[in-house]
């Protein structure tokens, strides 16, 4: 049990670790338990669209694919041609006080290799939470953004997740809240609000 309670420990570091690649990016500041968090909702929409793929797995390796960085930290592009952090043994060193610990290795490693389909999808998630988050930054007027996701659609893996990522930069990412009913967003109400007779108020 004390083994656990310091897992949930680590995990909760997560929180707490930012992903570094903001800070090129001129905009923005994301833990890696908030990208770990979209990355596995993404995971989960992609795997429940595709056939013959193993959804808990998907969601697995999207929750676990940063739990490394608890330890390592968050190495962006930029850090990755100076410094080469030692996720293995970070990995082994957890695995080694988990009662699922070869099943944490075993999904780090199946994502590591992106051999299986679920692997493919996983990584795909990952891209295309970095590409939400790009867009939500184009958005405000990063002009940066657009050069980013040239890069980040280039290693996307399937076709699914290549057709998602530029309906992603199509949509306006507020549109999913802010709609077309003026009346609302400057009285607070619906315009000819309607009583339970069926009237006109």
């Amino acid at each position: 049990m004390k083994n656990l309670a310091n897992f949930f420990f680590e995990v909760g570091m997560l929180k707490k670790t930012p992903r570094s690649g903001f800070q090129f990016l001129g905009s923005g500041a994301e833990s890696v338990a908030e990208h770990s968090f979209r990355t596995a909702m993404i995971g989960y929409a992609l795997a429940k669209m595709s056939d013959d793929v193993d959804c808990s797995r998907v969601v697995m390796m999207c929750l676990f694919h940063d739990l490394p960085e608890a330890r390592t930290g968050d190495l962006n592009y930029v850090n990755k041609k100076y410094v080469q952090a030692n996720e293995e043994k970070a990995i082994a060193d957890l695995a080694a006080t988990l009662p699922f610990g070869k099943e944490y290795q075993q999904t780090l490693r199946e994502f590591g290799a992106k051999d299986s389909t679920e692997a493919r999808l996983a990584h795909d998630a990952d891209q295309l939470e970095m590409i939400l988050a790009l867009k939500e930054h184009k958005d405000l007027g990063n002009r940066y953004a657009e050069e980013w996701y040239s890069f980040a659609i280039r290693r996307l893996q399937t076709d699914l997740a290549k057709q998602l990522a530029e309906t992603i930069w199509i949509t306006d990412s507020s549109l999913w809240w802010f709609d077309d009913d003026s009346d609302w967003w400057v009285e607070g109400r619906h315009a000819n609000p309607v009583d339970d007779s069926g009237q006109k108020c």
